[in-house]
């Protein structure tokens, strides 16, 4: 029987391949003639007083010999080594004289060099007891008594050590395989976003947490005609137009600061020198803990909206001038009407009011830029209210007060509200609560249901002793606007205080949304 049959005869029951895995995870190889394995071997050679000594890792078909004190000869193979059995142990195996051994007396490595005699090995074994190999000494000359105790004790202490390199083999490449996987998969992530972003038909850039441009997609080059790399940093900044440069790093700054996303409309000069408007976005990338990791931004090239945009404002304000003049045009016939006309003039005063406040309507709901747009939304019934009542308010304090909801409106919505709201503002300074100094007019506004509730409310005006007829034009007028043309419900009540009116009007009269 040959060494080679020892474990099958022993009944060992190894899985070579999965013990091959387990081995494959010290990479053994790396430690080959390690210099702090050397001085273990060195020193168990010492220890045990034999010429030789080996860390032996037995694999299915080759041992390897990773370091050697002693011997320089060829790799043996497994089927005589001696290791491939000491490893199986629980315990160093001893063999004082191989000769007098039957499990080798008639091993090649005995009968042949390296004619070995006496023997001592200790099992090197993994976390969960899989045999790895030996740590052995080994002499051409017989050692009868073997070894003592404090020799094998220093032999199984001078294995652990060797074992403890192995692990940190092991661990060392779990880390790098680790890593490198983590690379290659931060690679890929990062090819996949160059192909995206080069994909894209705007610009796309990126910047660290400080706000440094270290990023920008093939887009950025091919449309400001920069060589790579040129414009990292805070060379971006020079590629806008000189008067945009300190508000666009301005806004930039504040964003850094406050992690606020970033948008702003600059000019930036294409490769071919022309300055061209262009649409700035960013926003922050954040880790678990909140911290901003990194900036991702676009660039979207909006000259040909902005130029748009501005001939759409200059037609609409050209439409909005030519209405106004037609205002001003029927203003001036009445005003010549009233003229020839003298008994005419009251009513001719009334209607250029009316016109007047037609105008006002028209104007806030009118197509506006950003430049010219009211301040009040254009969709707002109160932004309405607030500009067609400016001119009744006194210096020192609100006359007429609006509160409650806000409505939206549009421009069909806007001129039956303008002529109504008008008429009682009217009226209420020819005869109401703003003839005096001390009148006041509240104006609430109620959603309840589908039904959109306007309340006006005189108080402090002149006592009223009889209620007016509700026949005049004035009356007329409201009623054309509240009832016919926005389809509601017009109440008044006529109260010692002043007059209160009272108008239910469906919410779908106000806008077409």
């Amino acid at each position: 029987m040959t060494a080679g049959d020892l474990p099958a005869a022993q009944g060992w029951r190894i899985d070579e391949a999965a013990r091959a895995q387990v081995l494959a995870a010290y990479e053994v190889e790396s430690l080959r003639d390690d210099q702090e394995l050397g001085r273990l071997t060195d020193f168990a050679a010492a220890l045990c007083g034999a010429p030789v000594a080996l860390i032996n890792v037995v694999a299915q078909h080759r041992q390897h010999f990773l370091v050697r004190t002693g011997y320089h000869g060829p790799e043996t193979p497994p089927e005589t080594s001696f290791c491939s059995v000491s490893m199986h142990g629980s315990a160093p195996m001893v063999v004082p004289d191989a000769m007098c051994d039957p499990r080798f007396a008639d091993n090649p490595q005995v009968l042949g060099a390296p004619f070995i005699r006496f023997y001592a090995g200790v099992p090197l074994k993994s976390d969960d007891g899989v045999p790895l190999g030996s740590l052995c000494v080994i002499d051409s000359e017989p050692h009868p008594e073997g070894l003592s105790a404090l020799q094998l004790q220093g032999m199984t202490t001078l294995a652990g050590q060797v074992m403890a390199r192995l692990r940190d083999s092991r661990d060392a490449a779990a880390w790098r395989a680790t890593d490198n996987a983590n690379h290659r998969a931060l690679t890929e992530s990062h090819n996949r976003f160059r192909v995206l972003a080069d994909s894209m038909p705007q610009m796309v850039w990126s910047t660290l947490p400080d706000g440094y441009h270290d990023y920008y997609n093939a887009r950025w080059y091919e449309f400001t005609g920069m060589t790579e790399g040129s414009t990292d940093g805070a060379e971006w900044n020079g590629m806008f137009h000189p008067d945009d440069q300190e508000g666009a790093q301005e806004l930039w700054q504040h964003s850094l600061a406050t992690g606020e996303p970033y948008q702003i409309e600059y000019r930036l000069r294409r490769r071919d020198g022309v300055y061209r408007w262009t649409l700035g976005r960013a926003l922050p990338l954040r880790d678990e803990t909140g911290a901003i990791v990194r900036w991702f931004g676009t660039c979207t090239d909006i000259d040909e909206a902005k130029q748009a945009s501005d001939e759409r404002e200059i037609i609409a304000h050209e439409l909005s001038h030519r209405i106004k003049n037609i205002f001003a045009v029927i203003s001036g016939l009445i005003s010549f009407a009233a003229r020839a006309n003298p008994a005419f003039r009251s009513i001719a005063d009334d209607l250029r009011e009316r016109v007047t406040a037609l105008g006002r309507a028209h104007d806030f709901v009118r197509p506006h830029s950003a430049h010219s747009r009211p301040e009040a939304d254009q969709r707002s019934l109160r932004g309405l209210l607030d500009q067609l009542f400016s001119p009744y308010q006194s210096s020192d304090g609100a006359r007429i007060v609006v509160t409650g909801e806000d409505v939206s409106i549009d421009d069909r919505s806007a001129t039956p509200l303008a002529l109504l709201f008008h008429e009682l503002a009217t009226n209420a300074t020819k005869y109401g609560a703003l003839t005096n100094d001390t009148g006041r007019i509240a104006v609430q506004i109620a959603a309840e249901s589908d039904t959109i509730i306007l309340r006006w409310i005189e108080t402090g005006g002149p006592a009223i002793a009889t209620p007016p007829a509700s026949t005049g034009f004035g009356s007329q007028l409201i009623e054309l606007s509240a009832v016919r043309q926005l389809g509601g419900k017009v109440t008044r009540d006529w109260q010692p205080g002043g007059l209160a009116v009272t108008m239910q009007i469906p919410a779908l009269a106000f806008s077409r949304n």
